[in-house]
C-alpha cells in the first residue's frame, strides 16, 4: 500500500498516511483517520484535566471532595473510595443501544450519569490532595505521578522521594525545581540531566558531582561553568553565590541561564534509543514522533508514556503502561491489550472499544465505570453471541449515522469521542499547554471555557516581605497566605516544604505553584517537530558562538546531516545532529 494524502476534517491542513500506518489499523481492525495527528493528540488532551483541582460535592455522600471536575461540569462525581466500594453497580445504568441516535451522543449521556472518580487515584496512602496519581505515600499536590513518597507540587515525580516542586523527574530524591532528570539526589533547577549529585542548574549533564552551571559536561566533579576547582576553591566559590538567599539565587539563574545558551543542544533528548524520533525519549526502539516516552517499542504519534512498557501501539496520550495493540487511548494503562478509544482505563484491559472509567474489563463496547465484566455494551449485560452480534450492527451504524459536533465535524466508528463532549473546560484542560487558545477562540472550536471560582483565602503577607535568606524564614510563615508576586494569587508554605528548603539552603519561593509549573515548563519543548539542518559549520557553531573542540566526522566542513526536531526553525539555540552532539559532550 503506498503513502497517501488526505485532508484533516479539523485543521484542514493536509496530513499523509504512510504504508506502515495502513498496516496497522488492518492488523487492529479501524479505518484510517479522517484528523490528522496534531488534532488527533489535541482532541484527547481536551479529555485531561492533570493538574488544576477544584472543590465539589460527592453525589454519593454529599461531603466536600477534592475533585477534577468543578460542580458546573455536569457530571456524576464520587469520592474515590467511595467510587472504588462494592456498595453500587455501574451495571444499574445500563441501557439498551438507541439506533435512532448516534452513538456518540449516547455514550455521552451515559457518561454523564455513571460516577466517576473525582480524583483519579489508584493506591495512595496519606495523599488526600493529589490527582491523577497511583501508589504514592505521603505527598501533596503532585499530580500524573506514579510511586512518589514524602513528595509535593510537581507533576510526573515518578518513584521518587522528598522532592519538591519537579516536573517529568523519575527516582530521585531531594531534587528541586527541576525538569526531565532522573537518577539523581539533590540536584536543583536542573534540566535535561541524570545520574547527579548535588548540582545546582546543570543542564544536559550526566555522573556530575558537587558542580554548577554546568552543560553537556559528564562524570566530573568541582565544576563552575564547565571549569574545575578544587574542592575547597568550589565550595567558597558557591558560599560567594549566596544561593541561600532569593537575591543570590535570582543572579545565579541568570547566569547560568547565559551559559547555557552558548553550547549545542541535542536535535533529539534522550538517551539509549534505537530508531527514533521526537523529543525527550529514552530506553525506547522504533518510536516515531514520540514525546515523553520511556521504555517503548514500536510506537507512533504518542505523547507522555512515562512508565515503561507500551508497545505495536498508534496514538497513545499518557501512562501508556503494557499498552499492547492499543489505538487512540487517553490516559489507560498497567495491561492493556487489543483495546482502542479507551479514557482512564486501566487494569487488564482486553478487547475493550469507546469505554471510560473501567477496570478489568473485557470484550465490551461503549461502558462507562464498570469494573469485572465481560461482553457489555452501554453497561449492558448480553451473552457473548449476543454481544458479537450487537457490536457489529453498532459499527455499522456509527458510519451510516456518524455524529456531528458544533462546527459540522463528523465521527464515525475510527475517531476518538468528540472533544466538545469533555467534562473538562479547554482552559483547565493540558491541551492549554500544547494548543493555547484565548476564550474566544476556545468557545468558537466548540470548547467549554471555565471562570476562576472566588478565592477562599485572605492574604496575611506579600511575597516581598519574605526574608531574603532561607535562614531567617520564622516556623511562623507556614500559618501565613502569601500573595503570588507574578499572579497575585495565595499560595501556603507547608511545614515540610519549608523543612526542605531549610535543610537545603533553598530560598523560600515567591511565587505559587501554578506560577512556578508554568517556569519550569516554559523551558520544555512542545510535541511537534519541524525541519532542520544541523547548525555544526565544521569548528564551530554556524553562528560562531560555540567553538568546537573535538573534530567531527564531517571534518572542517559544515555538517550535511539534517533532521526533524522539536525546536523550530525560528528557535535561536544551537541544534546540532546526534553524531555532532555527542562528539562535543566531554
Amino acid at each position: 500500500m503506498n503513502t497517501e494524502a488526505r485532508t484533516c476534517q479539523n485543521c484542514e491542513n493536509p496530513f499523509t498516511i504512510e504504508p506502515e500506518d495502513f498496516q496497522f489499523y488492518e492488523k487492529i481492525k479501524v479505518p484510517p483517520p479522517t484528523f490528522c495527528w496534531k488534532c488527533r493528540f489535541q482532541r484527547r488532551l481536551a479529555f485531561r484535566n492533570e493538574r488544576k483541582p477544584f472543590w465539589n460535592t460527592s453525589a454519593k455522600s454529599g461531603k466536600r471532595i477534592f475533585s477534577l471536575y468543578p460542580p458546573e461540569s455536569g457530571v456524576t462525581v464520587y469520592d474515590d473510595p467511595e467510587w472504588e466500594s462494592d456498595d453500587w453497580d455501574a451495571l444499574s445504568y445500563g441501557a439498551d443501544y438507541d439506533f435512532s441516535k448516534p452513538f456518540f451522543g449516547q455514550i455521552h449521556e451515559l457518561a454523564r450519569k455513571v460516577p466517576r472518580p473525582a480524583r483519579s487515584t489508584e493506591g495512595d496512602v496519606n495523599c488526600d490532595y493529589l490527582v491523577n496519581t497511583g501508589w504514592s505515600k505521603n505527598c501533596y499536590l503532585i499530580c500524573n505521578t506514579t510511586g512518589a513518597e514524602d513528595c509535593a507540587y510537581g507533576n510526573a515525580v515518578d518513584y521518587s522521594k522528598n522532592c519538591f516542586d519537579n516536573s517529568h523527574i523519575t527516582k530521585c530524591e531531594r531534587c528541586y525545581g527541576s525538569f526531565w532528570i532522573r537518577n539523581s539526589h539533590r540536584a536543583h533547577f536542573s534540566t535535561r540531566s541524570m545520574d547527579n549529585v548535588s548540582v545546582w542548574f546543570c543542564f544536559g549533564s550526566k555522573g556530575l558531582t558537587d558542580c554548577f552551571g554546568c552543560v553537556n559536561l559528564m562524570n566530573k566533579s568541582y565544576h563552575i561553568f564547565n571549569q574545575p576547582y578544587s574542592k575547597e576553591e568550589y565550595k567558597r566559590r558557591i558560599e560567594e553565590m549566596k544561593l541561600n538567599t532569593w537575591s543570590g539565587l535570582q543572579k545565579a539563574r541568570e547566569e547560568a541561564i547565559a551559559f547555557s545558551k552558548q553550547f549545542p543542544y541535542a536535535c533529539l533528548n534522550g538517551v539509549f534509543n534505537v530508531d527514533v524520533t521526537g523529543e525527550y525519549i529514552s530506553d525506547s526502539k522504533n518510536v516515531h514522533y514520540g514525546y515523553l516516552v520511556n521504555g517503548g517499542k514500536d510506537l507512533k504519534y504518542v505523547q507522555y508514556l512515562q512508565v515503561p512498557g507500551a508497545e505495536d501501539s498508534m496514538d497513545l496520550t499518557i501512562w501508556g503502561d503494557k499498552n499492547v495493540l492499543a489505538y487512540e487511548n487517553a490516559t489507560s494503562g498497567w495491561g492493556i491489550a487489543s483495546s482502542k478509544f479507551l479514557l482512564e482505563c486501566w487494569s487488564e484491559i482486553r478487547n475493550v472499544e469507546y469505554s471510560m472509567f473501567c477496570r478489568n474489563l473485557s470484550n465490551s463496547f461503549g461502558c462507562v465505570g464498570l469494573r469485572n465484566k465481560s461482553y457489555c455494551i452501554l453497561n449492558k449485560q448480553y451473552s457473548k453471541e449476543a454481544y458479537e452480534a450487537l457490536r457489529e450492527k453498532i459499527i455499522a451504524h456509527m458510519s451510516a449515522m456518524p455524529y456531528t459536533d458544533k462546527r459540522g465535524r463528523t465521527y464515525a466508528y475510527g475517531e476518538f469521542f468528540p472533544a466538545e463532549h469533555s467534562a473538562f473546560a479547554y482552559n483547565t484542560a493540558l491541551v492549554m499547554e500544547h494548543f493555547p487558545l484565548t476564550k474566544e477562540q476556545a468557545l468558537a472550536e466548540g470548547h467549554s471555557w471555565q471562570e476562576p471560582h472566588p478565592t477562599e483565602f485572605n492574604v496575611t503577607m506579600t511575597a516581598d516581605q519574605i526574608p531574603d535568606a532561607i535562614e531567617d524564614v520564622p516556623e511562623t510563615i507556614t500559618k501565613e497566605i502569601i500573595q503570588c508576586a507574578t499572579c497575585k494569587k495565595a499560595y501556603r508554605i507547608i511545614p515540610a516544604e519549608l523543612a526542605f528548603l531549610k535543610n537545603e539552603r533553598i530560598p523560600v519561593p515567591r511565587t505559587c505553584p501554578d506560577c512556578r509549573h508554568n517556569e519550569r515548563i516554559a523551558v520544555r519543548s512542545k510535541a511537534f517537530l519541524y525541519h532542520r539542518i544541523c547548525n555544526c559549520a565544521g569548528e564551530s557553531s554556524s553562528n560562531g558562538v560555540y567553538k568546537n573542540f573535538a573534530l567531527h566526522a564531517h571534518g572542517k566542513d559544515p555538517c550535511p546531516a539534517n533532521f526533524e526536531t522539536a525546536y523550530p526553525p525560528e528557535d535561536q539555540k544551537i541544534i546540532y545532529c546526534l553524531k555532532c552532539f555527542w562528539a562535543e559532550v566531554e
